[in-house]
C-alpha cells in the first residue's frame, strides 16, 4: 500500500516504538506492534485465556484496548516532534464473538 500520510516528525517510528514499549496494558496483553507507519499502525496480541469473558470469548475490553492503542498510535505518528496524543472518546462496535487465536487492530 502507498504511504497515504507524511510525519511531521522525522522520528516518529522511534518514538512510537518508544512510548508503546511504556505501556504496561498493552505488555500485560503480550500486544506488539507489527506495522509502524506515519498514519499507519498495527497492533496484535494473542488468545489467552487470561483475557477471556464467562463464555471462553476473549473480553471486548481487551479487544476495545487493543483497538484504541492503535487509533492513538496511528494519530501520534503524524504529531509533531514533543507533542502527545490521547483517546478522549471512542466507539467500537462487535459484530461476532472474538474467537480468533490471534488479534490484530489496524488503525489508520
Amino acid at each position: 500500500m502507498a504511504q497515504l500520510f507524511t510525519a511531521k516528525n522525522p522520528d516518529f517510528e522511534q518514538v512510537v516504538r518508544e512510548s508503546f514499549a511504556r505501556q504496561a496494558m498493552m505488555a500485560t496483553l503480550g500486544a506488539r506492534l507489527t506495522l509502524v507507519e506515519p498514519g499507519r499502525v498495527h497492533v496484535a496480541f494473542a488468545r489467552s485465556d487470561a483475557f477471556t469473558q464467562q463464555n471462553g470469548f476473549v473480553h471486548a475490553g481487551a479487544v476495545a484496548s487493543l483497538a484504541d492503542s492503535a487509533c492513538g498510535y496511528a494519530a501520534f505518528s503524524l504529531a509533531p516532534a514533543a507533542t502527545d496524543v490521547l483517546a478522549v472518546e471512542f466507539k467500537v462496535n462487535l459484530l461476532a464473538p472474538a474467537r480468533s487465536p490471534r488479534f490484530e487492530a489496524r488503525a489508520r
